[in-house]
């Protein structure tokens, strides 16, 4: 398995499969294109100032407990959190099954410091790192405080203190309601393509990615997903004061970018409803 990994690691552009390297897709390897899709606003985060990402008080909706906790940690000197963000709120089906969700009222949504994941994530978790009217950024964790992420046009490898750059973040494995692959070789497919850039990578954002490293589906890499007249995701967009809209989509792929387009700008273009929209 490692040596596929490896082979992989070092294949052309022309020659990237859509499958699996994990071995655990029961169908053929499809060889087709990757395309390689720059997150603009997720890169514009990465280069921001921690007050810059939106977490100054007058960004952030704290509850009267957590103004009370800030209030001690800031005399203690301490910046754990947790905080609550106000962030859309989804979930996400395929026929009549949840693949995706992120909903408070099922969820623990807050976020914490940098320092605090660090004493807590283990090798295969996936972070999801938070920034006001940014998409996040998603990585996989590593032995040693280390992270693998989609970056800037890279597979890269960093510590996770630095590739939060100030961000706040929380552990995401319940994200997605796929059966997550084992850790380690959840790490050892991130680890496979660490180096990989521009057109060899076959995933359009971090969260596709990280994604992919958990679960192993062909489905979050760029045209990796067969399209069918039948086939719809169907993302539930929860919006404040306009109650909850329901998008379809022929692609897992297409709709983690426009949910990740939804968090930049908190705008939703009603292009493909259902029901009219509005639930």
């Amino acid at each position: 398995m490692g040596n596929q990994l490896d082979r992989i690691t070092h294949l052309n552009y022309s020659e990237l499969p859509t499958g699996d390297p994990s071995g655990l897709e029961k169908e053929e390897l499809r060889v087709g294109v990757a395309y390689f899709f720059s997150d603009e606003e997720e890169e514009a985060a990465d280069e921001r100032t921690p007050s810059d990402c939106g977490f100054g008080k007058e960004l952030m909706s704290l509850s009267p407990a957590d103004e009370e906790e800030e209030a001690e940690e800031d005399v203690d000197g301490g910046p754990g959190g947790p905080f609550s963000l106000s962030e859309v709120e989804y979930s996400a089906f395929r026929a009549h099954e949840c693949i995706f969700s992120k909903l408070r009222e099922n969820q623990d949504l807050d976020v914490y410091a940098a320092t605090t994941l660090l004493g807590v994530c283990k090798p295969g978790d996936l972070l999801e790192l938070v920034a006001a009217a940014q998409p996040p950024h998603w990585a996989v964790c590593e032995h040693g405080g280390r992270v693998i992420h989609l970056h800037k046009g890279e597979i890269r490898r960093d510590g996770l203190l630095e590739a939060c750059n100030g961000r706040r973040g929380r552990i995401a494995n319940g994200r997605y309601r796929y059966r997550p692959l084992p850790a380690d070789l959840v790490v050892q497919n991130a680890a496979g393509h660490v180096g990989l850039r521009s057109d060899e990578i076959c995933w359009t954002n971090s969260e596709s990615f990280a994604a992919w490293c958990r679960f192993g589906k062909r489905e979050f890499k760029a045209g990796g997903e067969a399209h069918s007249a039948e086939q719809q995701y169907l993302l539930k967009v929860r919006l404040a004061g306009s109650g909850v809209h329901t998008l379809v989509f022929r692609s897992l792929e297409d709709m983690i970018r426009e949910r990740r387009r939804v968090d930049a700008s908190g705008i939703l273009e009603e292009l493909s409803l259902v029901g009219g929209g509005k639930d």
